[in-house]
């Protein structure tokens, strides 16, 4: 991969292009169905909490899990850990405390997975079926890492149903969700490598996208 420089502004609308291709693949189109509970994965995006407590309302799951701790791109935003301050969102948004479960001690999707799994099952649930909520990009790398963690139970992925500059104007810093999109797909390629997460095709055009965007700067989200 090429040197992580700065990204001309000249480059920016080549990469929005680029950037919105790995968007598309990130996304799943999982079919809303009822299922037993939900997780929603803790990151520094309030739109996952969001999007957990509509879905709540509209009768998809009888319970909840906010799960993840902190990391350096949330402890600020979050000091309390996510999935605390997500907790408090939904309640401010009409899902009754009985109704949720918190899990603070996540700090990868994989723990998100296997510690949700284990406060749900302490609590008396075993799903047959499981949402999991998401950011709009993660749904791939989420839905992966469940099938190589749980693999008894059926994965439904949901995320807030943006379009990518939809995305990109509420969360305010354009490279930023280059970087983030870029770094995901790269986790899709590699993790399952490690055994973090079940393997899945990438199309040549992502992967193509993908190298573009490396070559071009957008790499602060890449693993070393």
């Amino acid at each position: 991969m090429s040197s992580r420089g700065e990204v001309p502004v000249r480059q920016l609308g080549q990469a929005l292009e680029d950037a919105e291709v790995i968007w598309e693949y990130h996304q799943l189109g999982h079919e809303l169905t009822p299922v037993d509970a939900a997780v929603g994965l803790g990151s520094h995006d309030l739109g996952v909490a969001d999007y957990a407590a509509e879905l709540y309302r509209r009768e998809y799951f009888p319970v909840l899990v906010f799960s993840g701790g902190n990391s350096p791109t949330t402890k600020d935003r979050f000091p309390r850990g996510e999935a605390v301050h997500y907790k408090e969102r939904a309640l401010s948004l009409g899902v009754p405390e009985g109704a949720i479960l918190t899990e603070t001690a996540a700090a990868n999707t994989g723990q998100n997975i296997a510690l949700s799994r284990d406060v749900l099952e302490n609590n008396g649930v075993t799903p047959q079926r499981v949402m999991l909520i998401s950011k709009p990009y993660m749904e791939r790398r989420a839905y992966a890492t469940c099938r190589k963690l749980w693999p008894g139970v059926e994965v439904v992925c949901a995320s807030e149903p943006l379009k990518f500059d939809d995305y990109i104007s509420s969360i305010g810093d354009a490279k930023l969700v280059v970087d983030m999109v870029v770094g995901d797909l790269q986790r899709v390629v590699e993790y399952p490598k490690r055994g973090f997460a079940v393997e899945q095709e990438v199309p040549v055009d992502v992967l193509a996208a993908f190298e573009r965007l490396v070559d071009a700067g957008f790499t602060s989200r890449l693993m070393d």
